[in-house]
């Protein structure tokens, strides 16, 4: 009986070694930044936007979407600024500033156009993306 235990015992031990040897997919390579015609074409695509265009005129919970987009368009922004375009980086802070503002305000329920702080907030994101369309433009302008 004594064998038998052993045996099974040593049967399971190479079992579970032999699974531990197997491999599970690879990672990849993290995708490079997108670079600055990447956020050139989405800052442009974002410009057409409602939000973008009237912000004033805009039921604030109807930006939620465009809001999400701005927030992952600052970060990209500041990635892209470094140290060679502080300028662009501050106005990335802008627009994080605005869309806190109307994350933390419950802006995604308000139903009235432009009263605060809502209105505001939608407000500065338009200035701030005006901005950095700029300030992007330049850079490439001066970078070829």
């Amino acid at each position: 009986m004594r064998r038998i235990l052993v045996a099974a015992g040593g049967a399971l031990v190479l079992m579970l070694a032999g699974c531990s040897n197997e491999a599970g997919p690879k990672p990849g390579r993290p995708a490079p930044d997108p670079g600055p015609e990447a956020l050139q074409v989405k800052l442009d695509a974002l410009a057409v936007d409602p939000c973008f265009v009237a912000p004033e005129k805009q039921k604030p919970k109807g930006c939620e979407k465009y809001v999400t987009q701005l927030a992952n368009t600052a970060l990209t922004a500041r990635k892209l600024a470094g140290t060679r375009n502080p300028g662009l980086a501050a106005q990335a802070d802008q627009l994080d500033k605005a869309v806190a503002t109307y994350r933390d305000k419950g802006c995604n329920a308000a139903e009235d156009p432009g009263t605060a702080p809502c209105g505001p907030a939608l407000t500065d994101m338009s200035a701030a993306l005006r901005a950095i369309k700029a300030s992007l433009r330049q850079s490439q302008a001066t970078t070829g």
